[in-house]
């Protein structure tokens, strides 16, 4: 599973811009567009959350645990329809940011976090995270499987009989690449260069084969409800978010971004495996793999029994 220092590798250093870009709660994840291409992102975002809430079957008075919540979209969406949520992240500047808008949000790796401390909840959210959990050494290792399993045993633990959670994660696409074969050499627009540096974007994550993996490793805890493929959902959320990003560069806007960049200047000077970082956003490495379908997307429900 990714560490906390390599969480933070990635989202510390978005956390300058992300936020700005997308709004106040801003997702990291795709949105729920759905074949509407004719919304705004920010009304797609909206619509994964209700859609999300109504497929948990969430009531006023809910509980909801948020595996993985980032800058606390899922936990403001509870809150705004009259629910409890509390959020787990590995960030601890997404963890301030969500202390800082009223949200309950704990800097805590749910493989370490004590029984008592997840259980009691009416559904479980996990949206972005579960790509995150197994590293390519654990993967590697053969550990992959258990790994998943140790995931959803927790989240069984959470729920009471008929619990619902949702789990949203890429997957591999087509096939699964070798990450031996991986390499920052290789000839350009290879998977093999294309993948060497999203595994520096994402350092210490690999994907699940895909939705069939899922549903197995999830079966001995819960019962797969249904699932919607959001790959080119996602491809509409990256292009959405280039044309953000360059809008930061421009108008009111722009000095508040050199700033940004003028801060993590230093750190693009003497971390190499940041420059990869900034060069994989410059190739937009993660769309081509969506494109390619080197990458896919699914969004599940599932229900304890």
């Amino acid at each position: 599973m990714a560490t906390q220092l390599e969480i933070e590798a990635l989202y510390d250093w978005m956390h300058f811009f992300h936020p700005r870009r997308s709004g106040e709660y801003a997702d990291i994840s795709c949105a729920l567009f759905d074949g509407d291409f004719d919304r705004t992102l920010r009304e797609a975002q909206n619509a994964k959350h209700e859609w999300v809430l109504e497929g948990l079957g969430f009531h006023p008075g809910d509980s909801i645990l948020d595996v993985g919540c980032g800058w606390g979209p899922m936990l403001n969406a509870v809150r705004r329809r009259g629910g409890n949520a509390v959020g787990l992240t590995l960030s601890r500047a997404q963890a301030r940011y969500c202390s800082r808008k009223g949200l309950q949000a704990f800097l805590q790796d749910w493989k370490t976090a004590l029984p008592p401390a997840l259980s009691g909840f009416d559904g479980v959210i996990s949206i972005g995270s579960f790509e995150h959990f197994c590293s390519i050494d654990e993967y590697l290792q053969g550990k992959q499987d258990q790994i998943y399993r140790d995931f959803f045993t927790v989240c069984a633990r959470a729920l009471p009989p008929g619990g619902r959670l949702y789990l949203q994660t890429m997957t591999w696409g087509k096939t699964v690449p070798d990450p031996r074969r991986l390499s920052l050499t290789a000839p350009e627009g290879t998977p093999e260069r294309i993948l060497a540096r999203l595994a520096k974007f994402y350092p210490g994550s690999w994907l699940p084969k895909g939705k069939e993996h899922i549903i197995t490793v999830a079966s001995e805890h819960f019962r797969f409800l249904r699932s919607n493929n959001g790959r080119l959902d996602y491809i509409e959320t990256l292009n959405r978010w280039a044309k953000d990003t360059d809008n930061l560069f421009k108008g009111s806007q722009l000095w508040q971004t050199l700033s940004a960049v003028a801060r993590l200047l230093p750190r693009f000077c003497f971390n190499p495996d940041f420059r990869i970082q900034v060069e994989s956003c410059r190739l937009d490495d993660q769309r081509v793999c969506f494109l390619q379908e080197i990458m896919s997307h699914e969004r599940m429900f599932f229900q304890k029994p």
